[in-house]
């Protein structure tokens, strides 16, 4: 189904820069070119990286052509972004072995025979001392370093490296070495998009807008990450995947429902928080793992967290102090009668917290879990405030 000009430009998007109307009226009369940049840190892409993966994806299927960016060469320099201190530097080896599932991984959200994927290794490896000269004239070094991020390591007596100021005219030259009129990307990617922008119109003299999409939570209602473990990877399996989505907070479905699948969003305003939420898992699990592997996974989460779904709201809640292990938990609550028997049930595969198996026993409680102890036991944890 097509989508509209006011639709590509309104769901999921968060700001356009330097405005919409501006944006909207130069496409309304020509196609453009667009490019969404990933730098590959890791080897997986979670529902957080798909968002801005779908936008690209949606200009695909509107005829426009557009390009997936795998930063190659930016990642030689590691993105400072939201980072509150610098990146380990990443081998060659280490790239190539991140990329190698990239394309199916990608695959499962933008159409490949519509979208060109391209490496900027291609062109920044090959920039010389008086290209690099050249790029940098165009911005400030007191623009770089008034970054809010770089500010805020200062103050607090930590440092910024020189190629981490170098790392946002590197991603703004792709801007000029793409010819593009529009860049995706996370609103982390802000600073770094504008920069891509500066550099279009100083080095040739025509405009580039900028698109930024909305960052998302993860499972525990904090930024999804990596580092925090609190991902849904889009090649986690069915099962676990159906299990994580229904483990968010009821807060966070409409945040879900709007950026992560097509579902109207009006089909919300009839729907209790359970409903939601079994929907929301379902479309979500299909997107990734098809229909059938999304009702298996619905059946399983159904048959094993409880007997009936919908009397998940009125499940007993046992509540319990910020930071408790689930070993501590068993034991404290008695559902043990010593740290050796919480332990022994953990390796053995009788505790499930959101429909996935425990096998750690410091494993760390988050608000608003469901805990299954044994085959009856079935509980909501709650964190004091």
């Amino acid at each position: 189904m097509a989508v509209s000009l006011n639709a590509l430009l309104t769901r999921g998007v968060e700001n356009i820069l330097p405005n919409k109307a501006g944006l909207e009226k130069f496409m309304s009369s020509k196609k453009i070119r667009v490019y969404l940049g990933v730098d590959p840190t890791g080897n997986r892409l979670h529902l957080g990286h798909t968002i801005p993966l779908r936008k690209l994806n949606d200009f695909a299927k509107a005829g426009h052509k557009a390009i997936l960016l795998i930063g190659t060469g930016t990642v030689l320099a590691g993105d400072p972004s939201q980072r509150g201190r610098v990146r380990e530097k990443i081998s060659k080896s280490e790239i190539e072995e991140n990329i190698k599932t990239w394309r199916d991984q990608a695959g499962k959200v933008v159409d490949l025979s519509k979208v060109q994927i391209m490496y900027n290794a291609d062109w920044l490896l090959k920039l010389n001392l008086a290209d690099i000269i050249d790029i940098a004239s165009h911005i400030s070094a007191t623009q770089l370093f008034k970054r809010e991020m770089f500010q805020k390591r200062l103050d607090s007596g930590d440092t910024v490296w020189t190629h981490e100021l170098l790392y946002p005219l590197l991603q703004g030259y792709d801007s000029v070495a793409l010819d593009v009129d529009l860049e995706i990307g996370g609103t982390d990617q802000t600073f770094n998009m504008l920069i891509g922008r500066q550099l279009q119109k100083k080095m040739k003299s025509r405009e580039k807008y900028v698109l930024t999409t909305p960052l998302i939570n993860g499972t525990d209602g904090k930024p999804m990450s990596k580092t925090s473990g609190n991902c849904i990877w889009i090649d986690d399996p069915a099962r676990d995947m159906f299990a994580k989505v229904m483990s968010i907070s009821d807060a966070q479905i409409k945040e879900y429902w709007e950026i992560l699948t097509e579902l109207d969003p009006a089909g919300l305003k009839n729907l209790k928080p359970l409903e939601a939420k079994k929907k929301l898992a379902f479309e979500i699990t299909k997107i990734y793992h098809g229909e059938n592997q999304a009702k298996k996974a619905e059946d399983q989460f159904r048959f094993k967290v409880h007997p009936n779904m919908n009397t998940m709201v009125s499940l007993p809640t046992v509540t319990t102090q910020p930071g408790t292990s689930i070993e501590d938990f068993l034991t404290q609550q008695g559902y043990t009668s010593s740290a050796s028997i919480a332990k022994q049930m953990i390796t053995s595969g009788s505790i499930d917290i959101n429909n996935i198996p425990v096998s750690n026993r410091k494993t760390i409680l988050r608000d608003n879990q469901v805990v299954k102890i044994g085959k009856k036991e079935v509980i909501r944890v709650k964190i004091k405030k």
